[in-house]
């Protein structure tokens, strides 16, 4: 209802106007060049940092599989998937920054989380197929809306419309019970203004891990209406997803087949016979949890309304209206959980007192995020663009937790909420944006505020124990930048240097007090950058970045005052590196692609600390060791990928990519028996168009994942303690499916 209200809004609004109307291929001009000054301002300009990844990319590569899967063979970036198989839940990261640390927009619209600041990308299934292009940018880069990027920025473009009516149909299915359904269609323009677009998809699989399945949902609708200086378009993305938990990871003993060492792990962790039995005998394929509701279960809706006018030659305006509404849980079965740590009395049976039971608990998140963008472009003269843009968003967020069944109820009811909690975000931002061309040079200067107020209020669950948790916390940022280019023919020399300010995320917040309270994050970026392009033959970059931070906030194993191992910041660290990207033309039916990275990622001084059980009093503390410099976690120093472009025939393109990731250490510790080993895996695809009358496009394709069927795995985490004068350490590792393949067939009317 919502959806249809908004629609008519758009299209009675815009009838008002009694424009004279434009040609088919004028409204499609009009669209694209208002679209693309909107983007702009928001997107860095081309340089050796960015990435373009383009719908034909994305299509000839979606089987289904999530977005950081489609993005994995660009340069810096290392991928994750908890099931293995690049469905549900998954991941990625950039110069070894982490999702959070990640700025996503779509369409200039923040999808961060304004509390984690992360992007879940399984809330968006199949999204690839509303998209037109996505920008990577690594670095500071432009100021875009939401959190800061300390890392990277992901830009993704929603589709351009098509002039001419379509009909389209994607299927594909394979390994691990795969299969993915998508319908799209088009009306082209309508009466030289109207268009209306619209996809539904559903994806299913039974994940690599056992009972990592995911049954994932999404539709996508567009509206764009024209006259002759302004554009409406509403953009409506809708995605719902039930995914079974495989979180928990495969212990080290089971990833390696280490039979005695699946013993000792289940002992020292007092699992019970049935667990056992599972660790032992699930192979490769292990998944901790058993309990058939162990399941996140989500729905995420986001609305977009953009407005485009065109003033004059000199000035134009683009706003957005956003909304953003999720609301779901996800389900566990607890085993001998303490009834007082959920606030219910122990339970007295004859002669006995219980004090713990099994029970399943629900925690759930009900939000909204909704906010306004804008952007003021004028083009002074030839040479010189002004750029004024801003947001104002405004998140609230209900976060709580049921028992939805106990083994002992005690003073319980069904849905009882244990913890109940209210969090509230407002953030505004403006930025000022000046480019200046000529002769060959490139220079921008941007500047932003930005300006948070987080409070949140209420009883919350932290470290197992029912805390209150009410704060309130403002900051105030400026991040400057500046980038200069030089063009010379088929040459151009490139460097920038930005400043970026990030807050803490809300775990930060709920497991400290205002006394220990961490600070904000800084980053100073500096990059320096060779490009020379050759559009026939050869294009080669180069491009050296240095990423300093102050105060960046890492886990040290410090439990602070609450009980919660949170994150602490530390003084200094940094991120130093060269990406050389290469592309050559070796013959007109084959081409070559390569991007490198070399890295040093260090933190100075770090400082670990380890927690120590005792058999008398006070029986636990924490004792401290100091490293010195060592490597930032997930951060490898070489990543390589290496792909080969063959066209036999007009028709056919297979593709055989293959990527390298060196070591990446599960903590800052730089301890190789805390790692993840290097790892090499490739992928090859081909993808046929078949000649025929009764459609505009007829595709088949084949793709196989893990061609030489590499064992390995791509994430994972760690923890050590100390006990009877040893140190334990436990770690946990997220295997990646063997050799598996998909097969599609994609047809258009």
């Amino acid at each position: 209802m919502k959806t249809r209200l908004l629609f008519l809004f758009i299209i009675c609004a815009n009838l008002l106007l009694g424009q004279k109307k434009l040609s088919n291929e004028d409204s499609l001009l009009r669209i694209q060049e208002l679209e693309g000054i909107s983007v702009s301002s928001l997107r860095a300009k081309d340089s050796p940092s960015n990435s373009l990844v383009t719908k034909r990319k994305l299509n000839a590569k979606n089987y289904g599989q999530d977005m950081p899967t489609l993005l994995e063979f660009t340069p810096s970036v290392v991928t994750t998937s908890d099931a293995g198989a690049g469905i549900g839940y998954s991941g990625l990261r950039i110069r070894g920054v982490d999702a959070s640390r990640i700025n996503v927009t779509i369409n200039g619209v923040p999808v961060n989380d304004p509390e984690s600041h992360d992007v879940y990308w399984v809330n968006m299934p199949d999204l690839v197929g509303s998209v037109e292009n996505i920008q990577i940018q690594r670095g500071v880069g432009a100021s875009t809306n939401g959190a800061a990027a300390f890392g990277a920025s992901v830009n993704i473009k929603t589709n351009d419309l098509q002039s001419n009516p379509y009909a389209r149909l994607d299927l594909s299915g394979g390994s691990f019970g795969t299969l993915r359904g998508t319908i799209s269609a088009g009306t082209g323009i309508l009466n030289k203004r109207f268009t209306l677009e619209a996809r539904v998809s559903e994806i299913r699989s039974d994940g690599y891990l056992d009972r990592a399945t995911s049954n994932l949902k999404s539709m996508g609708l567009s509206a764009t209406y024209l006259s002759e200086k302004s554009i409406w378009k509403a953009v409506v993305l809708m995605g719902a997803e039930r995914t079974y938990q495989a979180w928990y990871g495969t212990p080290e003993s089971r990833f390696r087949g280490d039979s005695i060492g699946m013993l000792d792990y289940a002992a020292r962790n007092g699992l019970s016979e049935a667990e056992t039995e599972n660790l032992l005998t699930s192979g490769r394929t292990y998944n901790y949890y058993t309990y058939a509701g162990q399941v996140d279960n989500y729905n995420q809706d986001n609305y977009q309304l953009h407005f485009f006018h065109r003033f004059s030659e000199k000035l134009n305006f683009n706003t957005a209206a956003h909304y953003t509404y999720g609301r779901g849980y996800y389900e566990e079965y607890r085993q001998q959980d303490i009834l007082s740590d959920y606030g219910l009395d122990q339970v007295v049976l004859g002669l006995d007192t219980i004090a713990q039971t099994d029970l399943i608990r629900r925690r759930w998140l009900d939000n909204h995020f909704v906010g306004l963008i804008y952007g003021l472009n004028y083009q002074h003269n030839k040479h010189l663009l002004l750029t004024l843009g801003g947001a104002a968003n405004r998140y609230s967020g209900e976060h709580f937790g049921e028992i939805i069944w106990a083994q002992y109820a005690s003073n319980s009811q069904i849905y009882d909420r244990y913890y109940d909690n209210d969090a509230l975000k407002n953030e505004i931002s403006s930025f000022l944006k000046t480019n200046y061309q000529k002769n060959g040079f490139d220079l921008t200067l941007d500047l932003q505020y930005r300006g948070i107020s987080y409070q949140f209020l209420g009883i919350d669950q932290v470290s197992g124990v029912l805390s209150d948790v009410t704060q309130n916390v403002n900051f105030n940022f400026f991040n400057p930048k500046i980038a200069l280019s030089r063009t010379f023919g088929n040459n151009r020399l490139f460097s920038s240097f930005g400043i970026a300010n990030r807050e803490p995320v809300r775990r930060d917040f709920r497991e400290s007090i205002p006394a220990n309270r961490p600070l904000s994050e800084r980053l100073f970026d500096t990059e320096l950058a060779y490009r020379f392009d050759n559009s026939e033959r050869l294009d080669f970059q180069a491009n050296l970045f240095w990423m300093y931070y102050q105060n960046q906030l890492v886990l040290t194993g410090q439990i602070n005052d609450v009980g919660g191992y949170t994150r602490t910041n530390v003084d200094k660290s940094y991120r130093a590196g060269l990406e050389l990207e290469f592309g050559y033309q070796i013959h007109s039916k084959i081409g070559l692609q390569s991007a490198t990275t070399l890295s040093q990622n260090k933190v100075l001084n770090f400082t670990e600390y380890v927690d120590v059980f005792l058999d008398t009093e006070p029986y636990y503390t924490q004792t401290q060791i100091n490293h010195g410099t060592t490597d930032l976690a997930f951060s490898p120093n070489f990543i390589q990928t290496l792909g080969v472009q063959y066209v036999p025939i007009k028709e056919c393109n297979i593709s055989l990519q293959t990527k390298y990731v060196a070591r990446q250490y599960l903590d800052n510790t730089l301890n190789v028996a805390r790692s993840i080993d290097p790892f090499t895996f490739t992928n090859l695809s081909i993808n046929y168009n078949i000649k025929q009358q009764f459609a505009k496009y007829l595709q088949i394709g084949c793709l196989v994942n893990n061609l030489f069927n590499a064992m390995y795995a791509n994430n994972g985490y760690t923890f050590s303690y100390q006990y009877a004068g040893q140190t334990i350490t436990e770690n946990f590792f997220y295997p990646q499916a063997s050799r598996h393949f998909l097969l599609k067939l994609s047809i258009q009317f």
